[in-house]
């Protein structure tokens, strides 16, 4: 399969969001992922709409949105918007909820809600009236949208939620790690759902997630992403750390980041609270080894082309540095045309 990599973008500004997709694509990128968190970030869907305008030829799309701030009615009017307004490059990218749902003393509500809530999407994406809630919604004009159907993918971090993902989603975004084993692990995980609905691996777009940092000081490219591989910490290992491969020598690390993990500073830039919490050498070593893709543009050409070899031809980055202009071109220009091949 031919590479493909993304970026996701956290709209701090709607100019600086707007400005980096739009660097994005033209240093090469194929999707641009908005991330939804009210009580922190802009709006998700009018920035989704801007970037749709700015923008001719990346995927764009939620990644992701979660089941309980909107209601599935709200949410495919918003996606089918932005599909509009995008020419039919939409994709909507949802999960069980992280920052967005806790920042409003919310939990998430399971994989069950989520499965009725993805079902539920597909129907009102297609123009149908569906049953939610035992109440019967529709969103009719989106059944007269003369576009493609937005295609659904859910963010999965263990084995239950890939599985959900191969049997009913479109796409899914792996969450649980880069190295080999994890890889696949995390396909062997997609495949059993996609067999349990008559599925193949051909059915679904398989993207994986990673932290990125480019430059020659990896000491400094780990601490600059710190927040980042707190947040990672958080929300890849919790519910439970059964099935996810994680060293018992690293348990009560990864236990005492989520005990302390502040939602209200989810991605903070700098010295963070959250930052902080990541004060382990041996977690941190662990956890950038696991999650991150760090190093020259040679290194990190190297680790992309493991990743391929692993199993996952397809990468959302996620780069929440300082210089993130920098780092979007030093990507496109001297990491992507080393691993394309």
């Amino acid at each position: 399969m031919r590479p493909r990599f993304g970026i996701l973008e956290i709209p701090r500004t709607i100019e600086g969001a707007v400005g980096y997709a739009r660097q994005a694509e033209e240093a090469g990128f194929d999707l641009v992922g908005v991330a939804d968190s009210q009580s922190l970030f802009r709006e998700p869907f009018v920035t989704l709409g801007m970037i749709g305008q700015a923008t001719e030829k990346v995927m764009i799309g939620t990644s992701v949105t979660n089941p309980i701030t909107r209601h599935p009615a709200v949410m495919a009017s918003a996606i089918a918007t932005v599909q509009e307004i995008s020419g039919g490059r939409a994709l909507l990218g949802i999960g069980t909820g992280d920052s967005a749902i806790y920042n409003i003393n919310e939990r998430p509500r399971g994989l069950a809600g989520l499965r009725d809530y993805v079902l539920a999407l597909r129907g009102l994406l297609a123009g149908e009236n569906v049953e939610y809630g035992r109440r019967d919604v529709h969103t009719r004009w989106v059944g007269g949208l003369d576009q493609p159907t937005v295609p659904i993918y859910l963010s999965a971090e263990g084995p239950r939620t890939l599985e959900l993902a191969g049997e009913i989603a479109d796409g899914v975004f792996c969450g649980m790690g880069l190295s080999p084993d994890v890889a696949a692990l995390s396909l062997e995980h997609v495949r059993i759902g996609a067999a349990r609905a008559g599925r193949t691996m051909d059915d679904i777009d398989i993207w994986t997630l990673a932290r990125v940092n480019v430059g020659t000081d990896l000491v400094a490219l780990t601490d600059e992403i710190r927040m980042e591989l707190a947040s990672t910490a958080h929300h890849a290992f919790r519910f439970t750390l059964d099935g996810k491969l994680v060293p018992p020598e690293m348990t009560e690390a990864i236990r005492r980041v989520q005990s302390g993990y502040k939602p209200a500073h989810h991605e903070d830039l700098g010295v963070s609270p959250n930052a902080m919490l990541m004060n382990d050498p041996a977690l941190l070593s662990y956890m950038a080894a696991r999650f991150a893709v760090l190093g020259t543009p040679d290194d990190c050409a190297e680790q992309i082309m493991r990743i391929r070899e692993a199993g996952f031809s397809q990468i959302l980055f996620t780069g929440f540095v300082e210089g993130r202009a920098s780092l979007i071109e030093t990507l496109g220009r001297d990491v992507f045309p080393r691993c394309r091949n």
